[in-house]
Parts: structure tokens; C-alpha cells; sequence
């Protein structure tokens, strides 16, 4: 996935995490591994306006999204072959999720997966202006999230164990400290590539 992050808020957000969770969700979502996703931070007073705009509804409001493309899970349903895509934008505030999160007695970053989650699913087709549709949506919402906790906690132990391991073998004299350094920047790069956690 290709997933690129501009934040404009003014605040500082992991923005790792970010991309994280909206890779987890596309791969869960079967979308091909090579579309393309744009997230944006902006501020409340931009939220507004683009709420406004886009929504006829005042003031402003968590996250919007602006699909690009009608897809299919693995692609565009008008390609001769399922490809990657254009997914399209994920509007996020910050502000206002801090806000919300508040209320809800819950961190901020969680916020901010909750919503990044929501946002891909509006992009993918998903809505909840109906009952039904929301009820599909929140639970498609929910089992995400909970998948993507479960896989960032085993991966967190996963480098505590590979550490400790590196550390033992060495202390040993099985491992050089080369060897360890070689072992733990590989552990790294399969970590950068599944964007941190």
C-alpha cells in the first residue's frame, strides 16, 4: 500500500500509526496490496469549511473521504484484471478527535484509528445513513480494530522477543555482536514495512 500522510493541523500526530492501521485495513479489506491512499490532517476551521461544502452541514466534524475510484475488493471493477487504484483522500481533525475521544474516555490515538478505520470503509463503499448499513459498517469497524490491536501486540512481543534473544546469544558468545546487528536491522526493515507499532 501506499499510503501518504500530510498533516496541516498543527498538531502533532503519530502519523505511523496512522499508516499502520489503514494498512491493516485495506489487507483485511482485500484491496489490492498496490493502491494508493492520501490522508490528510487539517484544523477545525478547515474541517468546517470542507463539511460545509462538501456536506451542507455546519461546523466541523471527525473524518470525511473523498473516494477516487468505485472499487472492488482487489481493485477497479471496470479494470480487465483487478489492480491497484486510487483509493482516494481521508480528511482527518485531530482537534476534534481529541475532543471525542475525551468524551469517550479513551486516548486520542484511539481515536484516530477508529476514525482512519471508519474512513477507509467510506472509501471502500461502506456507509451507515441505514440501520442495516450501519450496523454492517460499525461491526466491520469493530473486528478491524480488534484484529489490528491483537497484530500490533503480537508484533511488539515478537521484537521483545527477538531482542532479548540477540542479547542472550550474544552474552553467550553464539551470536556476534555483527551477526546481532545484522539480525536486528532485518527485524527493523520487517517492522518498517508493516508501518511500525
Amino acid at each position: 500500500m501506499s499510503i501518504e500522510v500530510s498533516n496541516e493541523s498543527g498538531v502533532d500526530v503519530p502519523e505511523e500509526l496512522l499508516v499502520d492501521v489503514a494498512t491493516f485495513a485495506l489487507g483485511r479489506m482485500d484491496v489490492h496490496p498496490a493502491a494508493e491512499l492520501s490522508m490528510v490532517l487539517v484544523d477545525s476551521e478547515t474541517m468546517a469549511e470542507l463539511h460545509l461544502q462538501w456536506m451542507d452541514l455546519p461546523g466541523p466534524t471527525d473524518v470525511m473521504s473523498f473516494p477516487m475510484d468505485e472499487l472492488t475488493p482487489g481493485g477497479r471493477p471496470d479494470s480487465p484484471e483487478p489492480g491497484p487504484a486510487m483509493l482516494g483522500d481521508i480528511v482527518l481533525c485531530p482537534e476534534f478527535a481529541a475532543t471525542q475521544a475525551a468524551a469517550a474516555h479513551h486516548s486520542t490515538d484511539h481515536e484516530l484509528a477508529v476514525l482512519t478505520v471508519h474512513g477507509v470503509l467510506h472509501l471502500l463503499g461502506y456507509d451507515h445513513a441505514e440501520p442495516d448499513e450501519e450496523k454492517e459498517m460499525f461491526g466491520i469497524q469493530g473486528r478491524v480494530l480488534d484484529e489490528w490491536y491483537s497484530d500490533r501486540r503480537r508484533r511488539a512481543r515478537d521484537r521483545r522477543l527477538a531482542a532479548r534473544d540477540d542479547r542472550l546469544l550474544g552474552n553467550t558468545g553464539f551470536v556476534t555482536d555483527d551477526a546481532a546487528a545484522v539480525r536486528l536491522d532485518a527485524g527493523n526493515r520487517t517492522h518498517d514495512e508493516h508501518g511500525g507499532a
